[in-house]
C-alpha cells in the first residue's frame, strides 16, 4: 500500500511543479515541488535518506513561516475565497495558496521522514 501512495504523491508534486512553470517566480517553486516529488519517488522504491528529507522539510517550513502573516490577515478577513479564478486578484489569494502548497509538501515530507529508518542514507532498504 505504501508504494502506490508514494507514487501518487510523486505524480501530484510533479504536476504542482508543472503548474508553477508559468508563475511569476517559477524557479523556487518548481525546484521545491520537484525536490518533494523526487524524494517521494525514490521512497516508493525504498531508496531514502532521512537527512535529505529533513533538510528539505526544514527549508520549506521556514519558507512557509515567512507567509504566516498573510495567513493571519486572511483569517482576520473572514476566510475570503481563494478559488474564484486561477489568477490571484487579491494579495491574500497568492499567499494562502502558496502557504497551503508548502504545508502539503512539509506534511508529506514529515510522513516520509517518520517512515524512513534512522540508518537510511540514499541506499535501497529491501528489509521493508
Amino acid at each position: 500500500m505504501r508504494k502506490p501512495l508514494l507514487l501518487l504523491g510523486t505524480l501530484v508534486f510533479a504536476v504542482f511543479a508543472y503548474l508553477n512553470l508559468n508563475d511569476v517566480d517559477p524557479l523556487p517553486w518548481v525546484a521545491a515541488y520537484l525536490g518533494v516529488a523526487a524524494l517521494l519517488g525514490l521512497g516508493a522504491f525504498n531508496i531514502r535518506d532521512r537527512r535529505a528529507t529533513l533538510a528539505l522539510a526544514v527549508v520549506l517550513l521556514a519558507w512557509m513561516c515567512t507567509m504566516f502573516p498573510g495567513m493571519i490577515d486572511w483569517v482576520r478577513e473572514g476566510f475570503p475565497s481563494i478559488v474564484g479564478t486561477m489568477k490571484a486578484e487579491t494579495p491574500h489569494v497568492e499567499v494562502v495558496r502558496e502557504f497551503l502548497g508548502l504545508l502539503i509538501a512539509v506534511v508529506c515530507l514529515a510522513v516520509l521522514w517518520l517512515a524512513t529508518p534512522r540508518s537510511a542514507r540514499f541506499t535501497r532498504d529491501d528489509n521493508e
